[in-house]
């Protein structure tokens, strides 16, 4: 069939640049500013400036922070359904203007215009109902929750609108005001969506706009008055903001790149897989971060796939993004553009470009290739344009290891008529999205984002909402809590104590063969405890790495451990309250007794935390759940030598994670007496690991670590800063204190706050009908 032009006009997006003279100055408290350093936004269809836009400074960023900062008390202080009437402003304004919006984002993006106005404007104003909502419902249904301030937005330029509702949203939903910054190549929508926003009647300095290159990005990131980044774009910029905001107590959510896994089994229907396969590389130019790139198709039916996949391929119309019937439209750029012919070139395997007419300008073919290896660099390193690899595979087992076998962790696909094969495949695959039977899913009410080095963090839905909110009140300052010191004469009484460390199950040696005294503050020798290394702290992960099986483990047998570790624990509560004692000179029953209650707060919690079903608006189910992070590193209160050492293991443990225990480094006696306990309560050997030793020395290695998924420290040692640094190796999930106390007795120190902490979401979408 052949299809005559359809080209959308532009006189009315002409006609809104041609009212700002071309020419835009920044967003700042209600106001565009005057324009200054211009620098040009050029159609990427057509090589030819659609206006000049105002390179920010540190002086601008300074000035949008400032009126965001000013009117965020006031913002906070609305009654929630007073936001909510200013977010459903914003959604209906978004409906009305539709085809505006998505012109202009086609214009200044290059993607086909019924991709912005099919796809994106619904998603945008749906995601600022849904948030309308939340900001109705979040006072009573999140009580003791506070925004957390002033937050700044850093989106990328494959979906410019979308990615801004995604950020501004949930932060004024939440009571934030917000600070974004556009992308370069693409900021056009986001100054209409200001210019939006007043009608709107949303407050001065809530909403704030500031354009420019990565240095004003650089420069939003590290600015002091910011309380939270919330940052979409590559696994190297995240990596750098993980850097710079490290130690500054700055709230941190990273929606990264991706290579996701499209899997097609044997008994798929294979003619919808290849329309399925289209929408997941070729939308959008496959300048996507959840783009289906990797296609792994069993090897029984894979040559039939590849066949048909050549022939809908070779159907794909290329062109003017503004012509309705054009399904792939331009690269965003010439730089993108020769980024994607180097990769291609430099790749080995079977190379098929599309055979369909490849317009003038910043055009590439939709490209397969197969014959690649499972190391080739295209097989493991994200290209963001329209190319497709390809593998095959024999058994499910496979797949799923190919499908894992990256750093990534974002989305992946599932093809199956078998619907038990599907539900078994899904929560073994790492990735934050999984789709069955279809791709590029997305809605408010359902949670996206990645694990591993696809980021942190989830954007849509409650969970998302949890990312700009904090608990209310203040902190005070967590003190050093300092070891007793040896006294001039040590009393010693009993026969010789040397705690070791516990690691796989077993009681070790320290690798260096160090120990150290633990004294009573009468100067009586308690015992040695080991002094742990880099080495230890290996093997400890290496531990925890094999017993990652527990996850497998039904919720009531990790309940059931739970209470038998309580129990053994009870038996034994005096001797533990007398060692606390020994150690600390104050009273240790009321500690024990909170560490045995808080152990059957867990236990019944285990098969209590529940996922949710997600009202989406398809034929089918979005399953939101709770999977476990998988290795954690605990550096545990100082102060609360069992209870704090509990309360960090018992909700790991209960979601399904291994851990590695740092405990208490002044008091780590208790934690040696635990590991009693656990031998003899039928825990799995490596599911909890104890390292004792210093929390400075050891704080590096177990943040630096990349067998490690995620790393807490309640410690009162300065090493928030340093795990944060270190976290960036690969992106590891991180709690830390921050310097900032914690009542270990109360409320606070247990419950939801520390089951999302051990948790991701996961997010399965499961269509169906015929």
């Amino acid at each position: 069939m052949s299809y005559g032009p359809a080209p959308e006009g532009t006189a009315e997006a002409q006609a809104w640049l041609a009212g700002h003279d071309l020419r835009f100055g920044h967003f700042i408290d209600g106001r565009f500013t005057a324009p200054e350093s211009l620098f040009d936004t050029k159609s990427p269809a057509t090589g030819k400036t659609l206006a000049q836009v105002s390179q920010g400074s540190a002086a601008s960023v300074d000035a949008a922070v400032a009126a965001a900062r000013r009117a965020q008390p006031k913002w906070a202080r609305l009654p929630g359904h007073k936001r909510a009437q200013y977010l459903y402003a914003l959604s209906r304004l978004m409906q009305k203007h539709a085809r505006l919006l998505a012109v202009l984002e086609t214009m200044d993006n290059g993607k086909p215009i019924r991709e912005s106005r099919d796809i994106d404007l619904p998603l945008v104003a749906r995601h600022f109902y849904y948030h309308a909502g939340l900001a109705q419902l979040a006072p009573a249904e999140l009580p003791g929750m506070e925004p957390l301030g002033v937050c700044g937005a850093v989106i990328p330029w494959n979906f410019p609108l979308l990615m801004l509702a995604w950020k501004v949203a949930p932060a004024l939903a939440a009571g934030n005001t917000v600070v974004l910054k556009p992308a370069e190549y693409t900021p056009l929508t986001a100054l209409l969506f200001a210019d939006l926003s007043r009608e709107a009647g949303l407050p001065r300095g809530v909403l704030n706009i500031v354009t420019g290159d990565g240095d004003t990005g650089a420069a939003l990131v590290a600015h002091p008055g910011i309380d939270k980044i919330a940052f979409t774009g590559s696994t190297a910029v995240g990596k750098a903001i993980r850097r710079a905001t490290a130690g500054t107590g700055k709230a941190l959510t990273l929606e990264l790149g991706g290579k996701s896994p499209y899997i097609v089994f044997d008994d798929a229907d294979l003619d919808s897989a290849v329309e399925g396969l289209v929408d997941a590389i070729w939308f959008n130019g496959g300048q996507v971060c959840c783009a289906g790139s990797r296609l792994l198709v069993q090897e029984g039916v894979a040559e039939r796939f590849h066949a048909k996949l050549k022939r809908r391929m070779d159907g794909l119309r290329i062109g003017d993004p503004l012509d309705k019937c054009i399904d792939v439209g331009a690269v965003v750029d010439p730089v993108q553009l020769a980024t994607i012919t180097r990769l291609v070139d430099a790749s080995e395997g079977d190379k098929y470009t599309a055979d369909t007419p490849l317009p003038e300008g910043c055009f590439y073919p939709p490209t397969l290739i197969t014959g690649l290896s499972a190391a080739s660099p295209l097989m493991q390193e994200e290209i963001f344009g329209p190319v497709l690899v390809s593998m095959t595979f024999r058994t499910p087992a496979e797949a799923v290891e190919l499908a894992n076998n990256t750093r990534y962790g974002l989305a992946a696909t599932v093809w199956t008529e078998n619907v038990n094969l599907a539900l078994d495949i899904a929560p073994k695959l790492r990735a934050g999205v999984v789709w069955v039977n279809g791709t590029n899913m997305f809605d408010a009410a359902a949670g996206f984002g990645g694990v591993r080095e696809s980021g942190f963090g989830r954007e849509g839905g409650w969970e998302g909402l949890h990312a700009y909110l904090r608990p209310k009140g203040k902190t005070a300052a967590l003190k050093p809590v300092a070891a007793m010191p040896a006294p001039k004469t040590a009393t010693v009484e009993g026969l010789d104590r040397t705690a070791k460390l516990f690691i796989g199950g077993k009681q070790a040696r320290p690798d260096g063969g160090y120990s150290r005294a633990v004294y009573s503050p009468r100067g009586a020798l308690l015992g040695q405890t080991g002094i742990g290394s880099r080495k230890d702290i290996r093997n400890a992960v290496e531990a925890a790495q094999a017993a990652k099986g527990w996850a497998r483990a039904t919720a009531h047998t990790r309940a059931q451990i739970l209470f038998y570790i309580a129990e053994n624990l009870s038996a034994r509560a005096d001797e533990f309250a007398a060692r606390i004692k020994a150690q600390t000179g104050s009273s240790g029953t009321n500690e024990v007794e909170a560490a045995i209650a808080r152990l059957f707060t867990y236990a019944a919690w285990a098969d209590k935390f529940d996922g949710a079903v997600k009202s989406v608006p398809i034929r089918g189910v979005a399953l939101a759940m709770n999977e476990p992070c998988g290795v954690i590193g605990a550096l545990c209160p100082d102060e609360a030598p069992l209870l704090g050492l509990v309360s960090v293991m018992a909700p790991a443990i209960a979601m399904g994670n291994t851990c590695v225990l740092v405990p208490s480094e002044p008091f780590p006696l208790s934690a040696t007496d635990f590991y009693q306990v656990l031998e003899t309560s039928d825990l799995p050997a490596g599911v909890v690991n104890i390292v004792t030793g210093p929390h400075a020395d050891l704080a590096k290695p177990l943040a630096g670590h990349m067998d490690i998924d995620a790393v807490w420290s309640f410690s009162s040692a300065d090493v928030s800063t340093i795990i944060e640094t270190e976290s960036a190796t690969n992106l590891k999930r991180t709690w830390v204190n921050h310097g900032r106390a914690r009542d270990w007795m109360a409320a606070e120190a247990e419950g939801r706050s520390f089951l999302r902490q051990a948790t991701a979401v996961k997010t399965v979408w499961v269509p169906y009908g015929e």
